[in-house]
C-alpha cells in the first residue's frame, strides 16, 4: 500500500491499545476492497476522549473505533447516537455525518449476532444464560433480547446483572446458581474474561460438566482461540463458537458504516488468526 495525500485515515482510540487486532482487521479489509484507506492505533489517555473526537473533525478522520476506557465518554461526546448506543450509553464506532456531526454507534451486539448466525445458530426462541455483566455482556444482552431469546444473566455483582437482564427483557439469578442455570440453557454465552491467556488453564466460569449435547456455548474470549471452557464444553458434547467471530463482525459493521462496502469477512478472520499465532 502506498500512502499519499489522498489516503483516508481511520483509527482506534484506547488505553492501552497497542495490542489491538483492529488495525489488522481493518487494513486487511481496505486492501481486499482496493480502498485507499489506512487504519492506525491512537493511544489516548482516560479523560481525553472529547479531544480525540474533536480531532476527527479537525483532521478529517474517516472513522474512529473506540475501546476502553473511552466508550461511555464517547457516548457523551457525540452529537447523535444510534438506539443501541443510547440504550447502552456506550459507543465503539464514530462516523462523521453532514456538517461534521459525529454519530456514535455500538456494533458489538449486532456483531455477536452475526457471528452466532454465521456459525449456524439463530438465537430466536433460545433459552440463554449470559455469564457476566460488563460492557460486552450488556451489548450482547440487548442484542439477544431483541432477537427473541429468553435471557438469564449471572454475574458476581447483582446490580450490574440486573441492569444487563433489563436490557434483554430477561431476569438475573445469583452467581452461585450459574451452574444449574447453564445446564438448563440451550445457549450459554461467556462474557467474563475467564479463560484469557493470562488465566490458569483450569480456570472456568462454570464447570465443564454442566454442558451436554444439544447445547451451544459461545465464548467472547478470542485469545486463545480455543479457551479451556470451549474445550471442556466440546468434550461434553456441546457445540462451541469462539470469540473471534464477534470481533471480526463488529469491525465489519464499522467498515460497512464508513465505506458503504461489504466487508471481506473471510479475509479478515484469516488475518486475525495469523496475527494471534
Amino acid at each position: 500500500m502506498t500512502i499519499s495525500g489522498a489516503t483516508r485515515i481511520a483509527g482506534i482510540i484506547g488505553d492501552p491499545v497497542r495490542h489491538s487486532l483492529s488495525p489488522v482487521l481493518h487494513n486487511t479489509a481496505y486492501r481486499e476492497l482496493g480502498l485507499d484507506w489506512v487504519y492506525v492505533a491512537f493511544e489516548v489517555p482516560d479523560g481525553a476522549t472529547r479531544a480525540a473526537l474533536e480531532a476527527m473533525r479537525v483532521l478529517g478522520l474517516a472513522g474512529l473505533s473506540v475501546t476502553m476506557p473511552h466508550k461511555s465518554a464517547a457516548a457523551d461526546g457525540c452529537d447523535e447516537l444510534s438506539p443501541d448506543a443510547a440504550a447502552l450509553h456506550s459507543v465503539n464506532t464514530v462516523r462523521r455525518d453532514g456538517d461534521d456531526r459525529l454519530f456514535g454507534d455500538s456494533t458489538d451486539g449486532e456483531g455477536f449476532l452475526r457471528a452466532l448466525r454465521e456459525a449456524g445458530h439463530d438465537p430466536a426462541g433460545a433459552e440463554v444464560v449470559l455469564l457476566g455483566a460488563g460492557g460486552a455482556a450488556r451489548a450482547v444482552a440487548l442484542a439477544l433480547g431483541r432477537s427473541g431469546a429468553r435471557v438469564v444473566v449471572c454475574a458476581r455483582r447483582p446490580g450490574p446483572a440486573q441492569v444487563a437482564a433489563d436490557l434483554a427483557g430477561g431476569r438475573s439469578v445469583a452467581w452461585e446458581d450459574r451452574g444449574e442455570a447453564a445446564a438448563a440453557a440451550t445457549l450459554v454465552v461467556n462474557a467474563t474474561p475467564v479463560g484469557m491467556a493470562k488465566d490458569g488453564p483450569a480456570e472456568l466460569p462454570v464447570p465443564a460438566a454442566v454442558f451436554h449435547p444439544g447445547q451451544v456455548l459461545a465464548d467472547l474470549v478470542y485469545h486463545p482461540l480455543e479457551t479451556p471452557l470451549l474445550r471442556g464444553a466440546r468434550d461434553h458434547g456441546a457445540t462451541v463458537v469462539d470469540g473471534l467471530g464477534m470481533l471480526v463482525h463488529q469491525a465489519a459493521l464499522q467498515i460497512e458504516h464508513w465505506t458503504g462496502r461489504d466487508a471481506p469477512i473471510a479475509a479478515m478472520r484469516a488475518a486475525a488468526v495469523h496475527a494471534l499465532k
